[in-house]
């Protein structure tokens, strides 16, 4: 189909956003900000579910800024972390990103319920008159016209439904619908692990960090909270039947081990509270077909370590806004326009999948066999000898090769607090 031809689809919207997480919820804020009539579909009737992703990297506490939101996201509870780090068996916290030392107006990430992040920014939307978040809508389906996507079916609490729109962007999860109907293969990247998702009620302080904490054998990242700590515990991948049946002592025990200021608050720990996620490290070969895009998770799918993933959605948000918004408000989005998506953040994708890669390493084989978590002799070397390299994964992880900026359209004044 030709992009005049584009232009005489009997459309409902500008564009549907399948999947309302940190990617979709963006792509749709700064595209109603652009003049894009957008329906964002989020199959759940909240934003309400624990154990996401709740770190929010400098270069979206700075995009945070530039949309004139920072004031309210700072009224949320929230944690500061300046390091990313490892935790070995002697007890020593090894730096591998000084986010401190980051030339940017929030030089830190900070830990904040997701769902508060994701509400903030739906709010933000409802003042905008092309901003349309359904609730409670699932896609279930891709429309097509010939080879080229032109909707979605869609399950709504009154009844199924369709729409239409020049280009349908799939931001539905690593478990992406719509990139499976558009038959997108993945390479899958190595990952021999898998994560136990916990929450411990305590009172108890701990290291505002996300480093990775071995102890005999056992290996876990505590993620302080107020009144909690949500807990991961790295198990060996597919190894979930056996950790059960050791009993809920066994998993009690390990984590006073571990976290011994944390012995007195492990009673109250059922295992049916345990929550298993299935550790996936892949990537779209190709990120799109005529008329769906894919974006964040349904793109790259990384694992918990480290906690890229929300700040590469969020910056595939802003990217697609401002690259596909002017194409968009014409209806004519080609495959072309599809590819300078893919294009301008695939740098920045290959280099995080790169350094997880190099933390999974050095964190696998501890699960797997036990000893201490400890970079590479020739890497720990450097980072103590010039400590200033340390602002180099800080940059990768924590803002990206190719930054991204809200585009002038998105831009607001900050609110006075």
């Amino acid at each position: 189909m030709t992009d005049a031809a584009h232009d005489q689809l009997d459309a409902d919207c500008d564009c549907i956003i399948s999947g309302g997480g940190p990617a979709g919820i963006v792509a749709g804020l700064l595209l109603a900000r652009g003049g894009v009539k957008v329906v964002v579909l989020e199959k759940h009737i909240d934003f309400f579910r624990d154990f996401r992703g709740d770190t929010i990297h400098p270069s979206t506490l700075r995009l945070l800024d530039e949309l004139g939101l920072y004031n309210e996201f700072a009224r949320i509870t929230h944690r500061r972390v300046t390091n990313i780090s490892l935790a070995g068996d002697d007890g020593r916290d090894y730096i591998l990103g000084d986010l401190s030392r980051l030339n940017t107006p929030h030089p830190f990430m900070t830990i904040a319920p997701q769902w508060d992040f994701l509400n903030l920014l739906a709010k933000a939307g409802e003042d905008e008159p092309g901003f349309d978040l359904r609730m409670g809508a699932e896609m279930t389906s891709l429309i097509w016209d010939g080879d080229r996507v032109v909707g979605v079916q869609v399950q709504a609490p009154d009844g199924e439904t369709e729409l239409r729109a020049p280009l349908v962007v799939a931001a539905d999860g690593r478990w992406s619908k719509a990139r499976d109907e558009a038959q997108l293969s993945m390479r899958e990247l190595r990952s021999t692990i898998d994560v136990w998702w916990f929450r411990i009620d305590t009172q108890a302080q701990l290291a505002e960090s996300i480093a990775p904490r071995a102890k005999g054998g056992n290996v876990f990242v505590a993620i302080p909270r107020d009144g909690h700590v949500q807990m991961a515990r790295l198990i060996p991948k597919g190894e979930d039947t056996r950790f059960r049946e050791q009993g809920i002592e066994s998993l009690r025990r390990a984590v006073a081990e571990t976290f011994p200021v944390l012995a007195g608050d492990v009673a109250a720990l059922r295992l049916e509270d345990v929550k298993l996620l299935d550790v996936r490290r892949n990537e779209a070969k190709r990120w799109f077909v005529d008329g769906v895009l894919c974006i964040g998770d349904a793109a790259h799918a990384m694992s918990p370590l480290g906690g890229v993933g929300v700040n590469l959605a969020v910056q595939d948000g802003v990217a697609t806004a401002r690259l596909l918004a002017e194409a968009l408000r014409t209806g004519s989005v080609s495959t072309s326009d599809l590819r300078r998506v893919q294009r301008r953040r695939l740098l920045t994708t290959k280099a995080v999948e790169l350094l997880q890669g190099g933390i999974h390493a050095m964190v696998e084989p501890v699960v797997h066999n036990g000893g201490v978590i400890r970079p590479p002799a020739p890497v720990l070397w450097l980072l103590k000898t010039f400590p200033a390299l340390t602002v180099i994964p800080a940059r990768i992880l924590g803002i990206g090769i190719t930054p991204e900026h809200a585009p002038d359209f998105a831009r607001r004044q900050p609110e006075t607090v």
